[in-house]
């Protein structure tokens, strides 16, 4: 597996749609108080989103993705200011995001903003435009089994937001390390091989590099020393096998690449806050 898909499969994505209709204006839809990221999708017409003070119009095939905890506002009309009314139905679909929040991936804090992809983005992704066409499709006919087909449809096109939004940003990111061919392929192997006993100059030697440039360009490009980003890859993975599997802990810390429980239990302890069995009794 890739490093960016190993990165997205952490992150526990699960999307729901809860809504597609018409809606005939003036009508406002507040979303307030709420627990789980949401995406809404202007299928044909207009509306205003009102966010972080700020209002933006998004027209037919935009997509906006709101993070978690986010007060905002789908408006028929501008809120504040007299632009004239719109008078045709908009078609809306709106939806849950939520995943792991607990997880140590490096992307989850690109989830907690707004972002909005317009039309002209999601035209240059066909097939991601015909799967919004088959979501409201089956939303709407209710069909036997639409209910699990449109929640799995909503959960790709949520990976395809995040892929989007990380591949906007800018330094200082990962996408800069991705792109980097060695570093790259340094964080293959540390994905594909966490049980490894890695050391800086056999990471190093494998991608080409002198122990301390290979350094200093991975804590630059990634954000993070080599060994801090071993350890929460480490980590992540341990929380799955707690809560997967029935694996004894000394089984899973040569899982994920401690030779002593002990290590394991302090490495642990300092990313989660708690010890694995103590992880375990909640999350089992």
């Amino acid at each position: 597996m890739d490093v960016l898909s190993n990165i997205l499969y952490s992150l526990r994505v699960q999307g729901s749609v809860y809504f597609c209709s018409n809606v005939e204006p003036p009508w406002k839809k507040s979303y307030e108080n709420r627990t789980s990221a949401a995406f809404h999708s202007i299928r044909s017409g207009t509306c205003w989103l009102e966010v972080n003070d700020k209002v933006e119009q998004l027209y037919a095939g935009d997509m906006v993705f709101v993070g978690p905890g986010i007060p905002h506002y789908l408006h028929s009309d501008h809120p504040y200011e007299a632009v004239p009314p719109n008078k045709e139905p908009t078609l809306l679909l709106c939806g849950d995001c939520d995943f792991d929040e607990e997880t140590l991936s490096p992307l989850k804090d690109s989830l907690s903003e707004v972002t909005v992809v317009t039309d002209q983005e999601v035209t240059k992704h066909p097939w991601l435009k015909s799967t919004f066409e088959q979501i409201s499709s089956e939303y709407m006919a209710q069909n036997p089994g639409s209910e699990i087909l449109v929640n799995k449809l909503s959960e790709v096109i949520l990976v395809e937001l995040i892929r989007i939004n990380f591949a906007r940003q800018n330094k200082g990111s990962l996408v800069n390390a991705l792109q980097d061919k060695r570093i790259n392929k340094a964080l293959q192997l540390l994905h594909d091989e966490l049980h490894s006993p890695w050391t800086i100059d056999n990471l190093a030697s494998q991608v080409g590099m002198s122990r301390a440039a290979f350094s200093k360009r991975f804590k630059d490009l990634v954000g993070e020393t080599v060994f801090t980003y071993l350890s929460l890859i480490r980590v992540q993975k341990a929380k799955e096998l707690i809560k997967t599997t029935s694996l004894h802990m000394d089984d899973i810390a040569a899982n994920v690449g401690y030779e002593s429980e002990r290590a394991f239990i302090k490495t642990f302890s300092k990313y989660v806050g708690t010890t694995p069995k103590q992880y375990k009794k909640v999350n089992q």
